[in-house]
């Protein structure tokens, strides 16, 4: 079916309302606009939907919203009973229609016989990880866009373990999805009587304080803590968002006295008005926070993205500026005390481990080598941190102590599957409170970790390709990398391409292969002669190429200058 006849089916279907029928009227003469709102349906793939909102086919609606959540039910119903009444765990954050949307897929869950559990307000998403392996449900929705834009909303699906959706049964609620017509296919019933007849039913506070009690658990050393609080000072930000609550709750616990959050960023609001984007990469949205900072004379700023599971800082730096560290430094930073909080408490494992993704610092590596930790990688996505962690839970060959991502996710503890930004937050204020004890900052302490384990540097660029042409854009250009594999980047020697697509490492100088053990994702992996890694890598739930450029030199000027080269040479291959 062509776009326009898409569009005209949606104009004649009884089940707009006149508000959504007239946002399709109102487009009638963009041809454009409509084919980029119907060419074709979302995308369900293993984070589940996401997308602008909108009406129409390849947007974020009741609609999608209900074709995707009857696919998810058909996939349960096909497990059985049992399944089907241990139930679906259901978690939404701040934005505009995630309330609405998550009691939609519990109305749906219900209707096809499945028992649902609706949190009764937003939440933090690594909570409903927990709610689902406290519960023992058979999965979980989570009504989400992460740190997006404003114009954003997503539709994350996770499994009984807690983790999001395995690819297989992704690929089973997208087949089933397919085959299920939005307006006539979905099951739909009444929420108050759902409510009545206990198909759905509300979580409350009673799972926040089993959920913060397994948060504490994972302090390592909150001794440390009391030592300062008498005088170590915090600023909070939630940008709006689900972390508003309990992350200011899991500091007092932990023992801080003095938490200051920023009070315009405390206002749930789905259009993020104090902020261009709600995203704690970006150092313009702690402007507010660094105002509060800077009158309280604070340290030490902690802010999370709206559905509280990514986490970002600013600090003062060894001038008394206010800096932001990358995802990379404060994972590393986090590495490192975990490994010397557990020494000193005598709670380090047989076998520890650290988990990372393959566009992850390289820094954290050595952090672990200097240790004896074991250091993995995986894929990027915070699924495939959870299943090695699962796979180790079977193999008991290791026991992973830390996992994070350069993207601001960072996990530690057995309650969750997915990254959580109010234990960061948590384990951030307790490593700078052992610094603090010993007369530091954490700016003092990334400095000396880059004289103990090596000058590293990282960069992450994205290069937006929105619409129709962005998507064809973006599978062009890996193809014609395959096609035509990159011999220099920036005037530096490729030595090896790594193609996680066909798990394939090639070394130039003599063509030879060699199989990897990690295969099947879009990502070429480029080894410069001077140990440069430079990666190409399509996101996978936004429109946009991201390009990751880790460095190290004899000094950290050196890596910083290695960044900068190649950075300016990413935007001339990445057009």
């Amino acid at each position: 079916m062509s776009y326009m006849s898409e569009y005209s089916r949606w104009l004649s279907r009884l089940e707009l309302t006149r508000e959504e029928r007239a946002e399709l009227r109102a487009i009638q003469n963009d041809a454009a606009e409509i084919e980029s709102r119907f060419y074709a349906p979302l995308s369900f793939g293993t984070a589940g939907l996401r997308g602008v909102l909108g009406v129409g086919l390849y947007r974020m609606n009741r609609f999608t919203v209900g074709q995707a959540t009857q696919g998810l039910a058909n996939l349960i119903i096909a497990n059985g009973k049992k399944a089907m009444d241990r139930g679906v765990a259901i978690a939404y954050d701040s934005r505009h229609y995630s309330p609405e949307f998550a009691k939609e897929a519990a109305c749906i869950l219900a209707a096809n016989g499945i028992k649902a559990m609706l949190f009764d307000e937003l939440r933090p998403t690594p909570e409903l990880s927990f709610a689902i392996r406290h519960y023992g449900c058979i999965a979980g929705i989570n009504i989400t866009a992460s740190h997006n834009p404003k114009e954003y909303n997503g539709y994350k699906v996770y499994w009984e373990d807690g983790a999001q959706l395995p690819p297989a049964e992704a690929d089973v609620v997208a087949k089933e999805m397919a085959a299920t017509d939005m307006f006539e296919g979905v099951r739909i019933g009444d929420f108050d009587a759902f409510i009545e007849y206990g198909m759905i039913t509300m979580l409350d506070k009673v799972t926040d304080e089993a959920y913060l009690k397994e948060v504490l658990a994972v302090a390592v050393n909150p001794d440390c803590v009391k030592q300062v609080a008498h005088d170590f000072k915090l600023v909070y930000t939630p940008f709006h968002g689900a972390g508003y609550r309990l992350v200011p709750e899991i500091l007092k616990r932990l023992g801080y006295q003095d938490i200051l959050c920023v009070p315009e960023q405390m206002v749930i609001d789905g259009d993020f008005p104090t902020v261009v984007s709600p995203n704690p990469e970006n150092k313009e949205g702690f402007n507010l926070a660094i105002e509060l900072a800077k009158k309280n004379d604070v340290d030490l700023i902690i802010g999370t993205d709206p559905d509280a599971d990514r986490t970002g800082i600013v600090l003062r730096d060894s001038k008394g500026e206010y800096v932001t560290l990358s995802g990379n430094q404060v994972g590393v930073l986090l590495i490192d005390y975990v490994i010397t909080a557990k020494n000193l408490t005598g709670t380090m494992p047989k076998n520890p481990a650290v988990l990372k993704s393959i566009v992850t610092t390289e820094m954290a590596r050595a952090v672990c080598e200097a240790n004896k930790v074991a250091c993995f990688d995986t894929f990027t996505g915070f699924k495939f941190l959870a299943e090695k962690i699962k796979e180790f839970e079977k193999t008991g060959s290791h026991q992973y102590i830390f996992a994070f991502e350069e993207s601001y996710g960072y996990l530690c503890g057995d309650y969750a599957r997915d990254k959580d930004a109010v234990t960061a937050s948590m384990l951030i204020a307790e490593m700078a409170a052992y610094y603090r004890t010993q007369g530091k900052t954490l700016f003092d302490a990334m400095e000396e970790m880059y004289k103990k384990y090596g000058a590293f540097a990282e960069q992450t660029i994205s290069i937006t390709m929105p619409g129709v042409s962005g998507l064809q854009r973006m599978d062009a250009l890996m193809k014609e990398l395959r096609k035509s594999p990159l011999a220099k980047v920036g005037g530096d020697a490729v030595v090896a391409v790594r193609d996680y697509q066909s798990g394939e490492r090639l070394s130039v100088a003599d063509g030879k292969k060699e199989k990897m053990e990690l295969s099947g994702s879009n990502v070429l992996y480029y080894e410069l002669a001077d140990g440069t890694h430079f990666i190409i890598r399509p996101s996978g739930t936004e429109p946009k190429v991201k390009v990751y450029i880790m460095a190290r030199g004899k000094a950290r000027k050196d890596a910083l200058a290695k960044v900068e080269k190649l950075a300016a040479a990413a935007k001339e291959i990445v057009k």
